[in-house]
């Protein structure tokens, strides 16, 4: 697309780079991007796009189904053909693609594609196989593994770490209450509690078995408890654990079933309609199985509404079916209007009346989207403090995001509506009563930092807490700098010494929610920019040489998710359209925007835009759980490169080079 950007970068200077952008092509390269996302929003305003994660979510729908007997042959064989080309080639299934094999994820693929009826001589099925039983068998999966494999028979109950449904009754200034484990803990635990305690057995209609993937058979294993330990306190709990088992049996059955009753007492105010608990699938699940297990009919409107929650979550992609672990709506429209935004501002602004009817829409849809009459679980940690936050999904009243509402917050603001005022002002006062004790902010709750939860049994995939996170805390800089009320510098300032304190050696910072150091670092960049920390200051000094030092020569940026396991911040085998949007964001949020690292981003930007606007992205750019859970959000790939070579246009115009607004 781009004749006249220079091929040999290495030789050419940072001016020199600048005037080989030919601006006509870096403007019909936004408005090419500018146009493509504007097609992609809703009649009524608002963006969504795919939210896809690996094999884990359309395995555990099969089992869903089976477990219930309530098959769909035509969905589950398309969910087959999803599953069986996203096999990789060393035999298993990864968390992220092109990622390692991970034993717990191919366990749960392997038996959905036999209850499926794929035959296991196939060789397909023989390879994963294989592959399971060369790293341990189906007794080292993790925990989520093991309740799913006894939930079928495959496992002893005993093959599950101790959780007591009488978790239920203690209150919150209990050390194992469930105020102190982070949202989607509480949702996913509170109707598993209720299934532990009742130990069913699945339907299991066609009486599949996966008895073939352990290497020592279930009755046989005498230590299903080994890790990960985190620590010595890992070990502490283990024995803890093992204590357990014979003094529950000792709970008199009244306590244990008003402990049932608390559980459900809990669930059922959050069951959140067609948007389902939490509106995430893990807890949608066990909420129409602990349903079922109790007795409740198929028909009953919790249970059916519970169902339908499930349903919403299929993605149909011709021969292909797979399960979203959630949806990412507010999420989507609060990013894509960013860059909506950026593309019709400025002196070569894209289409601005047009852009301003878009996202008249977009706010309006927001706007009734605001989470204004529910005080959620957030409240149990700040009871003065009004609602006004925005969740991640459709609906999740109970559980607002604070990333979501500081991106919404900072749209509505560039927006420049007076319609937008109350709603602003809302979410400002709920994100400064959000603020953790230590400056920074969590994604759902503040001071959600008990960290010795995550070395008990049950927490081996070490994410049961929603402790401050360096990106979070940046957006929530962003958006309280970008409005300027000076009675809140305080809180600003405290956030700025956290994210002092968290910065990483090597000058760049983790990136929780998204993948990874160049996630994080960008985000950092734009919260010191916007809360006018001087470009020359250390901290971004080193970021920003941070930065460079990871450009590939191609001049893009990539970032494998294997850095949240311990590899190199920063690097992957090949540039990617988020990321290089990411580090070049950074850059000029860093007062960088001649840099020629910047203008050889923009470059690489603008050569691999397709012609219908838009940009191709493989590897997944975000995270659940480090280590555990992986995500591909499949807009990230077209509103963040489209911010990025807007704003580098809009900023050749400003007399000053500065970004304007805090994102």
């Amino acid at each position: 697309m781009l004749d006249d950007v220079q091929t040999d970068r290495d030789s050419v200077s940072g001016g020199e780079w600048m005037q080989q952008i030919n601006h006509d092509l870096l403007d019909r390269s936004v408005r090419d991007a500018h146009a493509a996302l504007s097609k992609r929003q809703k009649s009524d305003g608002h963006w969504v796009f795919e939210l896809e994660a690996d094999a884990t979510i359309p395995a555990e729908y099969v089992l869903l189904e089976h477990f219930l007997d309530r098959i769909n042959p035509e969905l589950e064989q398309r969910i087959g053909v999803y599953l069986r080309r996203i096999q990789a080639d060393h035999g298993g299934w990864p968390l992220y693609h092109d990622g390692a094999f991970n034993l717990s994820c191919s366990v749960k693929a392997y038996f959905a594609l036999k209850c499926l009826g794929d035959d296991p001589a196939a060789p397909h099925m023989q390879r994963a196989r294989e592959a399971i039983l060369a790293h341990g068998g189906a007794e080292r999966s993790n925990v989520f593994t093991r309740f799913q494999l006894a939930l079928f028979g495959e496992v002893p109950w005993h093959g599950t770490p101790v959780m007591p449904v009488e978790l239920m009754l203690l209150p919150r200034s209990a050390f194992f209450s469930m105020w102190n484990m982070s949202y989607w803990s509480r949702t996913v635990v509170a109707p598993l509690l209720v299934l532990a305690a009742r130990k069913p057995i699945a339907v299991n209609p066609h009486g599949v078995h996966v008895q073939e993937l352990f290497v020592t058979q279930p009755d046989k294993v005498t230590d299903w408890i080994r890790g990960p330990y985190h620590s010595p306190w890992g070990r502490f709990f283990k024995v803890l654990d093992k204590a357990l088992r014979p003094a529950m049996k000792l709970v008199p059955e009244k306590v244990h079933e008003k402990a049932i009753q608390a559980a459900i007492d809990f669930i059922e105010p959050r069951l959140n309609g067609v948007d389902g608990i939490g509106a995430i699938y893990p807890a949608m699940a066990n909420v129409v199985m602990m349903y079922r297990v109790l007795g409740v009919s198929d028909e009953d409107p919790r249970a059916k509404t519970a169902w339908d929650a499930v349903q919403a979550l299929l993605v149909n992609n011709g021969d292909e079916t797979y399960c979203q672990p959630c949806v990412s709506p507010i999420w989507d429209t609060g990013l894509a209007g960013h860059a909506m935004i950026e593309a019709a501002s400025g002196q070569w602004g894209t289409e601005p009346e047009k852009t301003k009817e878009d996202l008249d829409r977009a706010a309006a849809w927001l706007r009734n989207l605001q989470i204004l009459d529910v005080k959620g679980d957030w409240a149990i940690n700040a009871p003065d403090v009004e609602p006004g936050g925005w969740a991640f999904q459709y609906r999740n009243d109970y559980y607002p995001d604070v990333d979501d509402t500081a991106v919404v917050g900072m749209l509505l603001h560039r927006q420049d509506d007076r319609a937008n005022d109350v709603a602003i002002e809302r979410a400002r006062q709920w994100i400064i009563g959000m603020q953790s004790s230590n400056g920074g902010w969590g994604a759902f709750d503040i001071d959600n930092n008990k960290d010795l939860l995550n070395h008990i049994p049950f927490a081996d995939h070490g994410a049961l807490l929603d402790p401050p996170t360096a990106d979070v805390t940046a957006r929530c800089i962003s958006f309280l700098a970008q409005l300027g009320h000076p009675e809140d510098r305080q809180v600003i300032e405290r956030a700025l010494e956290y994210l002092r304190s968290d910065q990483e050696k090597d000058g760049s910072w983790f990136g929780r929610w998204g993948t990874n150091y160049i996630y994080g670092t960008w985000s950092v960049l734009c919260a010191f920019n916007a809360a006018h920390v001087s470009h020359d200051d250390p901290a971004i000094v080193r970021a920003v040489e941070w930065l460079r030092s990871v450009q590939r020569s191609d001049g893009g940026w990539g970032e494998d998710c294997a850095t949240y396991e311990g590899a190199k911040h920063g690097v992957y085998k090949e540039s990617l359209a988020s990321q290089t949007a990411w580090a070049t964001l950074g850059l000029m949020a860093a007062g960088r925007r001649d840099d020629p690292a910047t203008a050889k981003g923009v470059a690489w930007l603008m050569e691999r835009q397709k012609e219908n606007g838009e940009w191709d992205e493989q590897p997944y750019n975000a995270v659940g759980f480090p280590k555990v859970f992986y995500l591909k959000y499949h807009g990230y790939r077209q509103f963040f490169p489209l911010m990025a070579l807007a704003r580098y246009r809009n900023l050749e115009s400003s007399n000053t080079r500065k970004v304007a607004f805090g994102f």
